[in-house]
């Protein structure tokens, strides 16, 4: 039996695209184009096994018909499309209950491995005691974030391992299931520099650039779309906001 994916965008030509993409993989295409269409075309959602959603659409935008969505149906697989995003909004929208967030233009395979990844979650979040579902999406914390089909695996961080005090390290999951551990070190030059601006001394081990660290990974996923080919980053500067957060960060 055919996967069947609904299209929710206001632009004709990217709807086509992602059609045309899906079809050739072989899943059966809805297309909706904006959200209270969209919303009228999903009904409760058991017809469906994933929706790509595009974030800004007129009127209703992407969010508002996110959380509509899952008031309908808990078990729902949202991808957001968008090529407006940042990593922050991601995780807002993952926090609403959206599974993955692909960038626009997206090529053909990152297309389909996102897909797929959701129809393999909608299979086991289908699967889930009743109940379940509808817990996660009044969970306020999540424990993974989504780009472009790449899942950093934070509920089990015990599986990743570092060798040195200045390291902080991931598992990443990739849209055909495979965990890579990627290790990203911390500059000593962006250590001073935070001591030198905020006056704190957070060591390269302080969970302030655990924090940092993820979010370079996150951005690396999310602007390239791929595991980083040695398994290894650096951070080496830090932006105003992270300057500001750890003004305020504890050590």
């Amino acid at each position: 039996m055919k996967k069947r994916a609904l299209i929710i965008d206001d632009e004709e030509n990217i709807r086509r695209m992602m059609r045309l993409t899906l079809e050739a993989a072989g899943y059966e295409v809805g297309e909706a184009n904006d959200g209270p269409q969209g919303l009228d075309v999903y009904v409760d959602g058991s017809s469906w096994d994933v929706v790509l959603l595009d974030q800004r659409m007129p009127g209703m935008d992407g969010l508002e018909v996110l959380r509509r969505l899952n008031k309908r149906d808990a078990k729902a697989q949202v991808i957001m499309v968008t090529a407006y995003a940042s990593v922050e909004l991601a995780v807002d929208a993952m926090k609403i209950g959206a599974t993955d967030f692909v960038r626009k233009p997206m090529t053909p395979e990152i297309l389909r491995n996102a897909v797929a990844a959701a129809v393999s979650k909608s299979l086991k979040r289908r699967a889930e005691p009743a109940g379940e579902a509808e817990a996660r999406v009044e969970r306020p914390q999540i424990e993974t974030i989504t780009l472009n089909g790449f899942e950093i695996i934070r509920s089990t961080a015990a599986e990743a391992v570092r060798t040195q005090l200045d390291e902080h390290a991931f598992i990443v999951q990739s849209p055909d299931g495979k965990r890579s551990q990627v290790l990203v070190k911390i500059d000593d030059e962006a250590v001073s520099y935070v001591e030198r601006i905020t006056r704190k001394r957070l060591a390269a081990d302080n969970s302030f650039w655990a924090y940092a660290a993820e979010r370079l990974l996150s951005d690396y996923l999310w602007n390239e779309a791929k595991i980083p080919p040695t398994g290894k980053l650096s951070l080496k500067e830090v932006d105003r906001e992270q300057l500001i957060t750890a003004e305020r960060w504890e050590k």
